[in-house]
């Protein structure tokens, strides 16, 4: 409950505005308790950065691993995954997503979370994908990690739009940059 609560405030006033009072109301916990799981307050929003995007890193993995039909298919089967990961939790996901300008130390670990989300990237396209130019795969990465974000924040603002659509234009950028090597 802790950190449901502390995402929420987090993703709706950010990081130094948010209290450790304010967590603990929204919790329903005493500050002792928070403190007995978190050393301080920017733990916890490092632990809430960290659980993101390894979850959303590992579901579409696992689905893309074990879905059957071709690779568009698979890659379907994966986006759909991750989006709806993002959608089961919007407050944590935009903490990951957007940009953090208030605390250097957490803009940071934001980057080297991006990193690593631009290597993974990288390594899918050279399982999956078609020779690219060594030169070109950390643009590309960077460009499907940038996309992805913008698109679920995207998303998450407007529930009216399926799911559906916001996977098929992502498979739709992610094929034409496949397709044109």
């Amino acid at each position: 409950m802790i950190e449901e609560s502390a995402a929420r405030l987090f993703a709706q006033r950010g990081y130094a505005a948010t209290t450790v009072e304010q967590i603990v109301a929204a919790a329903d916990v005493s500050k002792p308790i928070l403190y007995r799981h978190f050393d301080s307050k920017r733990e916890l929003y490092t632990r809430l950065l960290e659980r993101r995007r390894d979850e959303l890193a590992a579901a579409p993995i696992e689905r893309l691993l074990q879905a059957d039909g071709t690779l568009e298919d698979r890659l379907a089967a994966m986006l759909d995954t991750w989006f709806e990961h993002v959608e089961r939790h919007p407050d944590s996901s935009r903490l990951l997503f957007r940009d953090i300008t208030d605390d250097e130390e957490l803009r940071v670990l934001q980057q080297e979370l991006r990193g690593r989300q631009r290597a993974a990237d990288v390594a899918l396209m050279r399982e999956f994908g078609p020779p690219l130019p060594d030169q070109e795969l950390e643009p590309l990465g960077e460009i499907i990690r940038s996309s992805l974000t913008g698109l679920a924040l995207w998303r998450l603002d407007r529930a009216d739009v399926p799911r559906a659509t916001v996977v098929a234009a992502m498979l739709r950028m992610i094929g034409g940059m496949l397709a044109s090597s």
